[in-house]
């Protein structure tokens, strides 16, 4: 055994992971020994004798952490992506010896007045660096560094319990989402499906040792893609059933009383730090400010949504003969849209083949808009065979790696998400980024053609989205890599990268169909975008009523959290009436025990981050659309004044500077069909 892949620079193009040099009992040692390193240089640092300076505290504080940057990054990848049962011990092994490691840097004293005394003396550095010194203050300071010693050690004691908790509320979760997957017995109950959906959940039951069976693995929201479009009632029933009793069901999987435990420490801790509630604490360090402000641009759009939901669930009631359930509602949807537009979802999907909605789609918007291409390299190994390593170049120059993992696998975490082994630094002298997009597509058999769904088509180019952000950020800084920016920001450039899926050029580049060739029809193209902002109620609902729950849930004291897992219903159904969006057939995207986002992925009172992107995201696409639309001129300003900035200034305040004003909301209530 060695951990020098992992303590070790690469000596591979970009600094990319040796991989292939890593064993999974690797990472336990190199945690160690990178932490270590890291607490014996901040050490150094709170004990010079020298009067603090921004070279004597800020630089070296940037420098200290890289090794233990470099390990995490890929074993927090390897725990999303393709874990084991060895990877999920070393992971609840750190996770509290990772916040204690945290609070030893964060609530150390005299690094703490170090910094405070740098902070007073700012006013002759450079922006990048009074901006740095800025962030450091005021994330000591939200994080406990001015609180006495009784409360800084308490503080230590909950946040080692949070990190164990929230560990051990995605472990159970994933372990209860394999063991709920669906088995068929009877294939012509999949009928609906396509014959490379139908592949996927064959190979899916054999690798499960289930010969002769077919498996439908569950995905991490609420609705289930294949609920649009199977034909057998019971089958759908089934399938919502299984995805909806995800961490609910009792036994060791059960993720309520976690949950529970969690929102208490959080409310705990929140107290500690001096907000009312830890709704409070997250939002002070965002751009929302106050939950106030995210509860007002939340209810403001419920109204309208609920009442949209519900004008769309008449009309499924009348098509189908009786009431929808949420298992009906997707299947109907699709029904009720080619009624109404002529336009089935399912039979596009021939046109929306991988691999040209890759190259001809998501990378050749980024050619006409950034000077990127990209050319994969077959000599690279990623972590998983799955795994794609494709070499991007700006202009002809080499910038940096994207890495993709498209395919489903039990050892993957659901849902779909962007994350960095190597961001560019000046002060490093690292001038590449290495990304990774992970998707949950369902992978066919040998031989036949990967066709995505229209979701799915829109995922990859949200995600890339998030990618072109890591691999184009420019700081000096490593604290402001990459996607380095406020979470409730984070996903602006990624929504703004979705509207290239319907662009005309874009469009007629990647929708050919994968057998024939031909075009998309350019009927059914207008058809589609005629058809943008249908079902959008029951979408903004679902979405509304998880980000209502995440809020409500995280602004109660910790003596106003349940006990009883059994009273994680009735919360639930008291919060939505209260926001008019507890109509049964339209369940939260994200029911509180499956509710990863909250619970263990880092959204915890910020799942509003979405819609409040979303904000600026729709006037960015208004205005991209008003100055010609995809071209190297618009794509420059909008890497010059967003992706390009990284986390290196206030991004509010970058986007007022390139729009001349905040942005409206005028849009995206248009977008989303809500007046």
């Amino acid at each position: 055994m060695t951990t020098d892949a992992l303590l070790g620079s690469s000596d591979l193009p970009h600094l990319l992971p040796r991989f292939a040099d890593i064993d999974d009992h690797d990472y336990a040692p190199a945690i160690e020994a990178a932490m270590a390193e890291q607490l014996a240089a901040v050490a150094a640092i709170s004990s010079d004798p020298e009067p603090p300076t921004f070279a004597n505290t800020l630089v070296p504080l940037e420098l200290s952490g890289t090794t233990l940057a470099r390990v995490l990054r890929v074993f927090w990848n390897k725990a999303s992506a393709d874990a084991n049962p060895v990877i999920d011990a070393v992971r609840a092994q750190f996770a509290p010896r990772l916040a204690a490691h945290g609070d030893a840097i964060l609530l150390d004293p005299a690094l703490w007045t170090r910094l405070q005394a740098v902070s007073a003396d700012r006013a002759g550095l450079e922006p990048e660096a009074a901006y740095l010194i800025e962030r450091y203050v005021t994330e000591f300071r939200l994080a406990g560094a001015a609180l006495g010693d009784a409360d800084k050690a308490r503080l230590r004691e909950l946040n080692e319990r949070i990190s164990s908790q929230e560990t051990a509320f995605e472990l159970a979760l994933q372990a209860d989402s394999n063991e709920l997957a669906v088995v068929v017995d009877d294939p012509s109950a999949l009928a609906g499906l396509t014959p490379g959906e139908i592949s996927a959940t064959a190979a899916a039951a054999e690798a499960r040792g289930l010969t002769g069976q077919h498996l439908l693995t569950l995905v991490l929201p609420t609705a289930h893609p294949h609920l649009a479009s199977l034909t057998d009632r019971d089958l759908r029933r089934r399938l919502s059933e299984a995805q909806r009793s995800r961490g609910s069901r009792g036994g060791e999987h059960d993720t309520r009383a976690i949950a529970l435990d969690v929102l208490r420490l959080r409310a705990e801790r929140a107290r500690l730090l001096g907000f009312d509630n830890h709704a409070a604490a997250v939002t002070a360090d965002n751009t929302a400010g106050t939950p106030k402000a995210v509860r007002s641009l939340l209810e403001r759009l419920a109204v309208p949504a609920a009442r949209n939901a519900r004008t769309e669930q008449q009309a499924m009631s009348e098509l189908a003969g009786f009431s929808v359930e949420p298992w009906d509602w997707p299947f109907y949807a699709e029904r009720v849209r080619t009624a109404r537009y002529d336009v089935d979802l399912a039979a596009l999907r021939p046109w929306f083949e991988a691999e040209r909605v890759l190259r001809d789609g998501v990378f050749f918007a980024a050619g006409r808009l950034y000077g990127l291409t990209f050319a994969e390299r077959t000599d690279l190994p990623g972590y998983h065979p799955d795994v794609r390593v494709f070499e991007v170049s700006r202009d002809g120059s080499p910038i940096g790696l994207y890495l993709l993992d498209l395919y489903t696998r039990d050892t993957k975490r659901g849902g779909a998400w962007m994350s960095s082994f190597v961001t560019q630094s000046g002060l490093l002298g690292v001038e590449s980024a290495v990304v990774v997009n992970n998707l949950n597509v369902p992978k066919p058999a040998a031989g036949e053609a990967t066709l995505l769904t229209w979701d799915e088509t829109r995922t990859l180019f949200h995600e890339f989205g998030h990618a072109l952000h890591g691999l184009l950020a420019r700081a000096t800084y490593p604290k402001f890599g990459g996607t380095a920016v406020f979470r409730d920001f984070v996903e602006y450039p990624s929504q703004v990268n979705e509207m290239w899926v319907l662009w005309p050029e874009v469009l007629a580049s990647y929708a050919v169909h994968h057998e024939t060739g031909e075009p998309i029809p350019a009927d059914v193209v207008e058809r589609l975008r005629a058809a943008e902002t249908f079902n959008e109620g029951f979408a903004t609902s679902e979405y509304l009523a998880a980000a209502l729950l995440d809020l409500a849930w995280h602004e109660l004291g910790p003596d106003d959290v349940p006990r009883d897992p059994a009273e994680v219903t009735v919360f639930e159904q008291r919060a939505l009436a209260a926001a008019g969006l507890d109509n049964p057939a339209v369940p939260p995207r994200y029911s509180t025990p499956y509710f990863a986002h909250s619970f263990s992925s880092g959204y915890a009172s910020a799942y509003y981050s979405y819609i409040w992107s979303e904000v600026l995201d729709a006037d960015t696409v208004a205005w991209f659309r008003e100055n010609g639309g995809l071209t190297r001129e618009n794509g420059e300003q909008y890497l010059r004044h967003v992706i390009g900035i990284g986390g290196t200034r206030d991004p509010l305040e970058s986007y007022e500077e390139w729009r001349g004003r905040p942005a409206p909301i005028e849009p995206l209530l248009v977008r989303r069909g809500l007046v």
